[in-house]
């Protein structure tokens, strides 16, 4: 049975993940947060994630990839450790078996890729250097796909950046600090996803790292 989860790309949605319970998953010590689904199992996914320590999760091939930001541990697959602060892309056709031996959350996105976009990216933004971006704020690039791009901003205290439209959406994750709008207050741990051709005017008021994704709405 579908179980689709803000699934009207047309709909701006904002959520505060820190007050979300844990649901479970079909893998023994792994739970999620779903911020939008597709269907309760397969399809487009988008999603917090634990694995308490040792968890494994069962082997699997995502279809239309799998992108991955470690919160906080350490995550394993076939590939290697990757610890937080690591972001990863495992492109369409990739197949892993997923565990973490400490424990860990992730941020994880699965079959939203265009079959096209092959580049397996593993960045550990931790030791990356971020470059000035638009209005200069400090940006570090991690992937871009024809219009899709994906970066993380740092945002000093105090920051207010110029009133923009998101052709093609943009989606945000508040990593630290709390990002502000003239629509609300948005603290760490927020999910938001807004519409192709919405528009805000954005500042903060403490140091705030986010994660953005746009293009691809």
């Amino acid at each position: 049975m579908t179980q689709a989860l803000n699934m009207d790309l047309a709909q701006s949605v904002v959520v505060e993940t820190a007050a979300m319970p844990w649901s479970g998953s079909r893998a023994d010590g792994v739970v999620r947060k779903p911020l939008e689904r597709e269907q309760a199992e397969s399809g487009r996914a988008t999603s917090i994630v634990q694995f308490e320590p040792g968890a494994r999760f069962p082997p699997h091939t995502h279809a239309l990839g799998e992108e991955i930001l470690v919160l906080d541990g350490v995550f394993s697959d076939d590939t290697g450790d990757y610890p937080a602060g690591t972001y990863l892309r495992n492109p369409p056709g990739s197949r892993h078996a997923p565990h973490s031996d400490p424990g860990c959350t992730l941020f994880v996105k699965l079959e939203q890729f265009a079959p096209e976009d092959r580049e397996k990216v593993v960045v550990d933004t931790y030791a990356a250097s971020f470059q000035p971006g638009i209005g200069g704020l400090p940006v570090l690039h991690l992937h871009s796909f024809e219009n899709q791009h994906t970066a993380l901003v740092h945002w000093p205290a105090g920051e207010h950046f110029q009133p923009h439209r998101h052709w093609g959406g943009e989606e945000i994750l508040v990593l630290t600090g709390e990002f502000i709008d003239e629509h609300g207050r948005y603290p760490t741990g927020t999910w938001m996803r807004s519409p192709h051709l919405s528009q805000h005017n954005p500042w903060v008021e403490q140091e705030t790292l986010i994660y953005v994704k746009t293009g691809h709405l």
